[in-house]
């Protein structure tokens, strides 16, 4: 080694100063890459590298958000996820991004956890070999030397696909197909209802079998809640005593619960170093492999019993989808297909499922409530039938109750994240086209029991409430495909 810095003129170069020349080198980049855009919105001061993770805690990040509100504005910015974060507060700021400018806000952000669970990477290197002659006179006087340099190029290519990360004509196509697709099969329509009543039924029957010993709750909870989900992707149920569905199911909750830790959401600021490293983000690629083999092992199972007269769920309706418009540019494919069917798997069941368990916590804490949701039950359905959707409007204190649990539980209390597809303004700050999450959020209180009953119509309100606009929960561009199918489960739950 010495011999070749002889040859080169670099013996006086020391591991000091290469460490040295890195520091300053990785400074400097990640200053140039990480720069405050103009008229950009304000925010805390970030570290290099970290940039603002030293001041999250996921548990109450919802809280310090509101907190960072009160002290830099209803629209402020902080430096997560690899990138530049846009936070807005409050119904005005989130009408005007997601509703006056919503085709502005449709797209999803290039969030690295998120590219790997749902994208499709390809990786691939490219050696580049060059002479170049470096010129050092300004660190050793009439110092240059050629020399030819090796240059390894990795190029991570990630195309988002499914119905949540995608973007663009892919996302519009394939939210059209799967909407069109779900109410075929019941969806939205009288038709669900009896398999979520047979499911209520053997959920029933699961909890009669502890004999009423103390049960964990939440697993029998997301089997019946699945079961749903699995009726219209899949075409039909799995026992509860199903070893790999019950695999299939831990793993969701487990990516759930590991996507909050801090070692993951360092993975987001640095992936080309944490992602070499051991910590959660491994096993949460792991867990999502084992989740994608059994995914693609019903659709083999599809398509070695295909018959396209007769589409039996969302995978036999996807095959078809696939022949008909089979071509180059077409977004339907086998790893579209894996894509969406886990986003539909993973949406519908542990957001409802988490839900009810909440919904079972709030009639434990609050029994008179319970007494109260009970005699409406025995009053309007009694105990000779199930119940369905067509008595809803018959049950107001019920329908009441599951709304202020929804309200209460809180399970996602962030808009899914939005990036700009354009140079955009909101307020008087300038919002650039890049690859950087916005998140929604919408931090309201609401301050008297009678709330929701007025704002439901469901009793005569003395006025109209003060703040009626402010419970309309779905204010975007980009809906959500699960709200009246989790309020149907929901309600006969």
């Amino acid at each position: 080694m010495e011999t070749l810095y002889s040859v080169l003129g670099l013996e006086w170069i020391d591991f000091s100063s290469i460490f040295l020349f890195l520091c300053v080198f990785l400074l400097l980049t990640d200053f140039l890459k990480n720069r405050v855009p103009r008229n950009f919105p304000p925010g805390p001061w970030a570290l290099p590298f970290i940039g603002d993770l030293h001041r999250i805690r996921p548990s109450r990040l919802h809280l310090q958000f509101a907190e960072f509100a009160e002290k830099y504005g209803k629209i402020f910015s902080l430096r997560l996820f690899g990138g530049r974060v846009v936070v807005l507060n409050g119904y005005k700021l989130l009408r005007e991004a997601l509703v006056q400018q919503g085709e502005d806000f449709t797209d999803r952000p290039a969030v690295p956890i998120f590219e790997d669970l749902f994208g499709n990477n390809g990786v691939f290197f490219l050696f580049l070999f060059f002479p170049k002659r470096i010129s050092l006179a300004a660190i050793r006087p009439a110092a240059s030397v050629c020399v030819c340099v090796c240059v390894c190029v990795c190029v991570c290519v990630c195309v988002s696909k499914g119905l949540v990360m995608s973007n663009g004509y892919q996302w519009k196509q394939q939210r059209r197909f799967t909407l069109h697709t779900l109410r075929n099969f019941g969806l939205g329509k009288k038709t669900l209802d009896f398999s979520i009543q047979q499911e209520c039924q053997y959920l029933i029957e699961a909890f009669a079998d502890h004999q009423g010993k103390p049960v964990n709750a939440q697993p029998l909870l997301n089997n019946a809640v699945s079961n749903i989900i699995c009726c219209l992707v899949f075409g039909d149920r799995f026992e509860y005593t199903d070893e790999q569905y019950q695999s299939i199911l831990n793993n969701f909750t487990e990516i759930v619960r590991l996507q909050g830790t801090t070692v993951a959401q360092m993975y987001n600021t640095m992936p080309w170093l944490v992602k070499w490293l051991p910590g959660p983000h491994q096993k949460i690629l792991t867990l999502k492999r084992h989740i994608t083999d059994f995914i693609k092992t019903k659709i083999r199972e599809h398509i070695e019993n295909f018959n396209p007269a007769s589409p039996r769920d969302y995978i036999d309706a996807f095959l078809i989808e696939m022949g008909e418009k089979d071509g180059s540019d077409s977004v339907f494919d086998h790893s579209s297909l894996s894509a969406c069917t886990m986003d539909l798997f993973f949406a519908g069941s542990e957001t409802t499922t988490t839900t009810l368990h909440w919904g079972l916590l709030y009639m434990i804490f609050y029994p008179d409530i319970q007494e109260r949701v009970q005699a409406e039950i025995d009053a309007v359905i009694g105990s000779s039938r199930q119940p369905s959707m067509t008595d809803r409007e018959n049950m107001p204190y019920t329908d009441a109750v599951i709304h202020e649990i929804q309200r209460m539980g809180n399970i996602i209390p962030f808009n899914v994240a939005r990036s700009a597809s354009k140079d955009t303004a909101i307020d008087e700050y300038t919002i650039p086209k890049v690859h950087n999450p916005l998140i929604i959020l919408v931090p309201f209180i609401f301050p008297r029991q009678t709330f929701w009953l007025s704002i439901l119509n469901l009793q005569e309100p003395t006025q109209p409430p003060k703040h009626k606009k402010q419970i309309n929960i779905q204010y975007t561009k980009k809906p959500q495909n699960k709200t009246n199918k989790q309020t149907n489960k929901l309600t006969n739950c």
